[in-house]
Parts: structure tokens; C-alpha cells; sequence
């Protein structure tokens, strides 16, 4: 099954394109049409000039204004990954749902080479994992 790649970021509620050690990652997720009317998609409300509010706690349908708490919206979202296994070198697709998950000490969203079975994090930016036995820093909170 071919995953349908984003035209634009427009389309999308989160994406990346970064590199795992010898790996490649490629994640988006896309957003989904308004339960209510079905006419269009679900976004962050705007201000008077059209700017995106980035860190809003909601999803605002654009046709009807039908209104979705971040807490609801997200976790029905599917996160859709290209990826090169930093391990094997297995390049395949997944589908995890959008949902980020605490690993080795960093929140991140999580999922398996479909041919050796590593687990690969996808971290936020600037975010390093910890090794084995490494203190966490308090910095880092």
C-alpha cells in the first residue's frame, strides 16, 4: 500500500522530513474533514489577518465553524511514515496513531521496522534520547 504524500503543508497538522544515525524519516500527519458539514478540513483558528494561531487549544472547521478541543481532535489523527531503518536499512511505510509516547526518557512518537523490528522514535526537534545509565537532565523539563 502506497501512502498518499502531502502537495503541500496546507494539508498537513504535522510534518518532518530529518535523519535517524544512518536512517531517513519522513512523517506527516494529515488533517481530517469536519464531522459536522464534511466540506472541509479541520484547522487551527485564525486572527483577523489570516495567521494561523499556532499554539491554539482547538480545531475550527473554516465552512461551518464547528469547534473540536485539541484533546479530542488529535488522537483520531494517523501519523503516515516513510522511512529508512537506522539498523537494517529496510526502507518501508507505517501508520502509528498521533500520539507521542514517553521513550528512554523523551516524549516521542514510536514505531517498528516492519523488517527487524527496532523501535524508531521520532523525537521533537532538539530533543536527544538518553543512553543506557546517562542521568537526565533537569534542563531538559
Amino acid at each position: 500500500m502506497a501512502l498518499k504524500q502531502p502537495e503541500s503543508m496546507g494539508e498537513c497538522v504535522y510534518f518532518t522530513r530529518r535523519s535517524v544515525e544512518k536512517g531517513k524519516i519522513m512523517a506527516w500527519v494529515s488533517k481530517e474533514s469536519c464531522p459536522v458539514c464534511k466540506k472541509a478540513m479541520m484547522g487551527k483558528p485564525q486572527d483577523e489577518a489570516g495567521k494561523v494561531l499556532i499554539r491554539a487549544k482547538e480545531y475550527v472547521c473554516p465552512e461551518c465553524g464547528h469547534v473540536v478541543p485539541k484533546e479530542e481532535y488529535e488522537p483520531t489523527l494517523t501519523c503516515s511514515i516513510i522511512y529508512t531503518c537506522p539498523k537494517c536499512g529496510h526502507s518501508g511505510e507505517a501508520q502509528v496513531p498521533y500520539k507521542r509516547k514517553s521513550f528512554q526518557g523523551v516524549k516521542a512518537i514510536v514505531f517498528q521496522c516492519s523488517k527487524c523490528n527496532e523501535k524508531i522514535p521520532i523525537t521533537k526537534k532538539m530533543k536527544a534520547i538518553k543512553g543506557k545509565g546517562e542521568e537526565p537532565d533537569m534542563d531538559d523539563e
